[in-house]
């Protein structure tokens, strides 16, 4: 009669698992497995996406470096610059004094070209006479040195307005000659002066406009970071109350976790099942933190004692693991189990179910892993069951 009663509820529970539910395109393993598949995508695009925004902040970073040696450069351009306009005002200056002489130098040039033209008239009309008609027209001796003086002093005031027009002619052209250097230098200062503060200028708007568009990447990628967190969180809760689900359909499946083992401690015993790893034995790579007790998977796991969930989690190489505080000392920690019973941060009384065993995380079969922290360090859990 028993096993009549029941058998209907085990195969509709079977069914449960097997068969889609109303409203669901899947059952409740695919589910699970479903959902894990993409709390794993989650957290590669969490990686990628947070090595991508430390690749874009170390870039910012370098442009930002680089933005400030430029901006050292532009600022030695712009005392560079503030030097070469004092030396172009010089020259300025200059050229202007330059302009001015050479206007004096035309004016007297043109001056002595008119007193010339006008003393080579005055000598035309005149008819002054030559050497030897002062000599042969000379009344003695004495009359021919006044004449002679007289001619003498005639040819040196001509000579002094020729040489006076030529050399004022050629301190014109000189001048003229000098006037063009200083404009070209002038011009030549300016260009040079400008290109080279342009130059860095551009440069320096370049590196800017790199480090927004770099910053405004990041943003976007921090915005999908976050985005994919949120997400990956969504899908992590919707697996624990999944397998939440699993695990209360394979407890009805498997009725009674049995009855409660007492030791010699405080503690109970978690499951049922021979101690098959023990405390401190070396593991490859560490010492082994806890004791193994063999069960099949999918047994119920008992709380050790009553507490609070402090973690409840895929935890590396403990798989799904489950730590319950119940002192502000001592905790008991419990890995490798299939599925979870409970939840993160709830209560539980000692000898509650709160997961099942079995094989996830670094496991050679299922089996459950049990410890005892102290202080969050293990300890034997030999001394407290």
């Amino acid at each position: 009669m028993k096993k009549s009663f029941w058998l209907p509820i085990a195969l509709g529970l079977c069914a449960y698992l097997v068969l889609p539910m109303p409203g669901r395109s899947a059952p409740l393993s695919d589910r699970i497995q479903e959902k894990q598949h993409e709390v794993e995508s989650a957290k590669q695009k969490e990686g990628v996406l947070t090595t991508t925004i430390q690749r874009f902040s170390a870039r910012i970073d370098g442009l930002q470096g680089e933005i400030q040696a430029t901006q050292e450069r532009l600022d030695r351009a712009q005392s560079s610059l503030d030097r070469q306009k004092n030396a172009l005002l010089e020259v300025r200056n200059r050229l202007e004094g330059a302009r001015d002489r050479l206007a004096r130098l035309r004016s007297e040039l043109a001056t002595a070209r008119r007193l010339l033209a006008a003393r080579l008239v005055e000598i035309y009309k005149s008819d002054t006479p030559d050497a030897l008609t002062v000599v042969l027209e000379s009344d003695g001796f004495g009359d021919l040195l006044e004449r002679a003086e007289f001619l003498e002093r005639i040819s040196d005031q001509d000579r002094e307005i020729t040489d006076r027009v030529t050399g004022l002619r050629d301190q014109a052209q000189q001048q003229a000659v000098q006037l063009a250097k200083l404009e070209q230098r002038e011009q030549l200062a300016a260009e040079r002066i400008l290109q080279e503060r342009d130059q860095i200028a551009s440069a320096q708007n370049q590196l800017l406009s790199s480090r927004d568009q770099l910053a405004s990447a990041r943003t976007d990628k921090q915005g999908v970071l976050s985005q994919v967190r949120s997400q990956k969180q969504d899908a992590m809760e919707d697996l624990a109350s999944l397998q939440a689900e699993q695990a209360r359909v394979a407890g009805a499946l498997q009725g009674s976790p049995g009855p409660i083992k007492q030791g010699s401690g405080q503690l109970i015993w978690p499951v049922n099942g021979p101690v098959t790893g023990v405390f401190g034995e070396v593991r490859p790579g560490h010492l082994h933190s806890g004791i193994d007790i063999a069960v099949p998977e999918g047994t119920p796991i008992r709380a050790a004692d009553s507490g609070r969930v402090a973690l409840m989690g895929y935890v590396g190489g403990y798989g799904n693991y489950t730590c319950v505080q119940h002192t502000a000392s001592m905790s008991t920690c419990y890995g490798h189990q299939s599925s979870f019973a409970t939840s993160n941060g709830a209560s539980v009384s000692q000898g509650q179910v709160i997961g099942y065993s079995g094989n996830t995380g670094n496991s050679t079969g299922p089996h459950l892993h049990f410890e005892v922290r102290i202080n969050g360090s293990p300890v034997d859990p030999m001394g407290y069951l």
